[in-house]
């Protein structure tokens, strides 16, 4: 596909989803030079102690976060015996 805009819903399905929709280069550039100046803040500025943290422009993820998988719980071998022995 071809002289499609960034902008369009194929190029974000294309870049990873629905939350990349609107996301052309003009956007993500702005993200940068946001960041950009917020680090050069935090680098030159005359803090006390400790610079403090300024957050970073929020961006569309490339993979959504998956909920923590369950911990399992081993099996032993009586387990599986007792299991199959019902039977």
């Amino acid at each position: 596909m071809q002289r499609l805009p960034d902008t369009s819903m194929t190029a974000a399905l294309a870049n990873g989803g629905l939350q990349h929709f609107g996301w052309g280069v003009d956007r993500h550039m702005r993200a940068d030079t946001y960041d950009a100046i917020n680090l050069q803040t935090r680098a030159t500025g005359n803090w006390g102690k400790k610079p403090p943290r300024f957050p970073e422009w929020p961006r569309p993820n490339d993979k959504p976060k998956a909920a923590e998988p369950a911990p399992k719980k081993r099996v032993s071998v009586a387990d599986l015996h007792a299991r199959f022995s019902r039977r």
